[in-house]
């Protein structure tokens, strides 16, 4: 019995690298700054927008991505909502395209939160159509585009540090997880296309704003199948929440 588990275990070992590409991994220092807007309209609407560049390798040695996002939201509750908006994507020249790379993106999302004592969380669906428009021997664009689904799920924690929960002034440890799936016809080795694992510090500008700074983790697989990449990100993001209910009802008053 033992002389026919090492034989397996041989003959596996030697088979597995001719059936299985060697995986090869790539690490790079990456900063990515970002602004966050939401703004309510009214009990039911409100509006969506973000904007982000992200640096290339070697953490500053240029852009790699300019991200604007826009989006209709609907508010089932002050802690239920929905978002359906639209995403211009551009991917700046790099190594190995020597052209800027336009996508579009239409997308969808549900969020919801929740609070257990001074813990919050937020779990956040993200589906997305992407249109990134086609390279010709990665020097000039070519005409149409490839087209995939991507499916988010992220789940994020939020702890605040001072006896007297989130107030303006106040730090808060937040925590967070997200993993994106693609599919489509075009999808063929790379049905898992990245995670992000992210964890720092939110400092509380005042009653509704927050800047969040800390460290990213991004591990992606490339389209060929057997190409990672790790990402190593200083982030920063400011979050700008608006409300014109309180506005509008002063105006009515007046």
């Amino acid at each position: 019995m033992r002389k026919s588990a090492f034989f397996f275990a041989i003959l596996f070992c030697g088979f597995a690298p001719a059936q299985t590409p060697a995986k090869q991994t790539t690490h790079v220092g990456q900063v990515w700054l970002g602004y966050f807007n939401q703004t309510r309209f009214s009990d039911r609407w409100g509006g969506w927008f973000d904007v982000h560049m992200r640096t290339q390798k070697e953490v500053v040695s240029g852009w790699s991505h300019l991200l604007v996002r826009t989006g209709l939201t609907y508010y089932f509750s002050e802690n239920a909502r929905f978002t359906a908006g639209y995403v211009y994507a551009n991917l700046f020249p790099d190594d190995t395209r020597h052209v800027s790379q336009p996508e579009h993106r239409p997308w969808q999302m549900f969020q919801w939160q929740t609070q257990y004592g001074r813990l919050r969380s937020r779990q956040t669906f993200r589906f997305e159509q992407r249109f990134r428009h086609r390279i010709l021997n990665n020097d000039a664009l070519a005409d149409g585009y490839n087209f995939n689904y991507r499916l988010r799920y992220n789940l994020q924690f939020t702890y605040p540090l001072g006896k007297r929960g989130v107030e303006p002034g106040s730090l808060s440890v937040v925590a967070s997880n997200e993993i994106f799936v693609n599919f489509g016809r075009e999808i063929v080795y790379n049905y898992f296309d990245q995670n992000r694992f992210f964890v720092g510090l939110s400092y509380q500008t005042n009653a509704t704003d927050n800047l969040q700074v800390g460290y990213m983790n991004l591990f992606q697989q490339q389209p060929s199948g057997n190409r990672y990449r790790n990402l190593h990100i200083f982030r920063v993001f400011f979050f700008h929440n608006l409300d014109w209910r309180r506005k509008s009802a002063e105006a009515a008053i007046d």
